[in-house]
């Protein structure tokens, strides 16, 4: 049985008291919201923090609801109440279809939106136990000095594995992150880094706060595409997410394309607009579009499953988005 690091759990009521917990105990304290994915990781040692404050007793970070032409999402919000909201919808199918692919009903009901957006990323010789890491010698991202994927020291290519913020940058969503220095907006699409020790903006004290997508979004045409083991619980292997702009006959006036799980942040795929602006999102379109998210994908050996099988599974999720898009 894998048991917990002993730690004092806090449970302050408003955001200004939770920052000002973790910086009583800085470098010491972690947030915690559902805990779906950091309890696990303390298990495992992979933290071993002596304090959690936990911020789902915090009303504030809680409730969806429209207001100066955006959704705002409270980031303490169940991945399962983000599914079902009628808001997010009918506006947001993509969005709501991501939240209700991750994990299972449980995990759902528990993990929080907030918490995917600032999930930890993951790799198959990072997310074991400490025996197994002990005797493996230890990673990059976690007590060694060499990354077992690429061989070398020098970076960390663990996987971004969350479901939704890939569709949240489809969306032009913004984060909205409090800390000891104040209030401060970031764009999802610019959330993310390529580290896959640390590889979000978001600083240790700060608190992920509410997420906001502009109401104009929901005109875009959406689709979302996931690839896992099984159709429930597992992590994605591959995420895709489109989202595109179209005339009434179908002319395609902007398109983006977003994946995911290959790679240590979400990758925007490129070149898509110089290619279907102007153009009927038809077959022929829809292909060109597969292939070249096909070119650009390279992924490693971080999940256990073969990288060649993995990408050639890109232009087939692709293109299964991009005809969730044309049908919308």
């Amino acid at each position: 049985m894998l048991r917990l690091p002993p730690y004092r759990y806090h449970r302050p009521t408003r955001v200004e008291d939770a920052i000002s917990l973790m910086g009583e105990h800085a470098g010491d304290a972690m947030y915690i919201a559902g805990g779906t994915d950091l309890v696990p990781n303390m298990k495992h040692r992979l933290f071993e923090p002596g304090h959690l404050v936990a911020l789902k007793g915090i009303g504030e970070l809680k409730g969806i609801r429209e207001q100066d032409g955006v959704l705002r999402v409270g980031a303490a919000e169940t991945l399962a109440s983000v599914a079902l909201d009628a808001a997010v919808r009918e506006r947001f199918p993509a969005l709501a279809e991501a939240a209700a692919h991750v994990a299972g009903p449980q995990l759902r009901n528990a993990g929080t939106i907030g918490g995917n957006v600032c999930l930890d990323t993951r790799c198959t010789y990072y997310n074991q136990t400490a025996f197994w890491r002990q005797a493996l010698g230890y990673c990059l991202k976690k007590d060694g000095d060499v990354c077992h994927v690429t061989k070398v020291g020098r970076k960390c290519v663990a996987a971004h594995s969350a479901d939704t913020p890939p569709v949240l940058m489809t969306l032009d969503a913004t984060a909205v992150l409090v800390g000891p220095d104040g209030t401060r907006e970031v764009p999802v699409r610019d959330f993310f880094v390529a580290d896959g020790i640390a590889n979000t903006r978001r600083d240790p004290g700060e608190i992920l706060t509410e997420l906001l997508i502009p109401l104009e979004s929901a005109s875009r045409r959406q689709a979302y595409a996931k690839l896992r083991h099984r159709r429930s619980i597992d992590f994605p292997l591959l995420t895709v997410a489109v989202a595109a702009d179209c005339e009434p006959d179908g002319t395609v006036r902007s398109i983006e394309g977003v994946v995911t799980s290959l790679g240590s942040r979400p990758r925007l795929l490129t070149g898509w607009d110089d290619a279907a602006v102007g153009r009927i999102l038809d077959d022929e379109l829809i292909e060109e579009l597969a292939a070249r998210a096909h070119r650009q994908c390279h992924p490693l050996e971080n999940i256990i499953v073969d990288p060649e099988w993995r990408r050639a599974m890109v232009p087939v999720y692709v293109r299964r988005a991009l005809e969730g898009v044309r049908a919308a």
